[in-house]
């Protein structure tokens, strides 16, 4: 049976779902993801963008409340920004709690679209550097 996960950032925009795509395809099928916000908005398309160069697509991807998933039970839940692990909820049962922040990447009032998307590809590679490390972790059950 593959961990739940729940990947928590502020606005579900961009470094939860990069990170909710990255754990899916990177984790061979031994985690269901998903992912959501304490304050969601919608999408970023970098964060699309980011993901389809290399080779993951997420445009189906839709920014979800965290109060969505009250009351579920999740083997882990992770925090990628500092708000988030901040004011995250508790969930039911024996959710494992990691935070690990990356940084925020611009919004989309700031700088050229070449600027931002920069910044958001660097993201998305700190993330899944990170999400290997993790499975790697989980899978020696670390």
């Amino acid at each position: 049976m593959p961990g739940r996960v729940l990947i928590l950032c502020t606005g579900n925009s961009a470094r939860s779902q990069m990170a909710e795509g990255l754990l899916r395809a990177d984790g061979g099928g031994n985690f269901e993801v998903f992912s959501a916000g304490v304050k969601p908005s919608s999408v970023r398309a970098e964060a699309i963008q980011a993901m389809r160069e290399i080779g993951m697509d997420i445009s189906w991807h839709r920014s979800k409340s965290v109060d969505e998933f009250t009351g579920e039970r999740f083997d882990y839940v992770i925090t990628v920004c500092d708000n988030a692990n901040e004011t995250c909820p508790v969930f039911p049962g024996a959710a494992r709690r990691i935070h690990r922040s990356f940084e925020d990447p611009p919004g989309p009032d700031v700088g050229s679209y070449e600027y931002r998307l920069a910044i958001f590809r660097r993201v998305r590679d700190e993330i899944r550097t990170w999400i290997k490390s993790f499975i790697a972790a989980e899978s020696a059950g670390l």
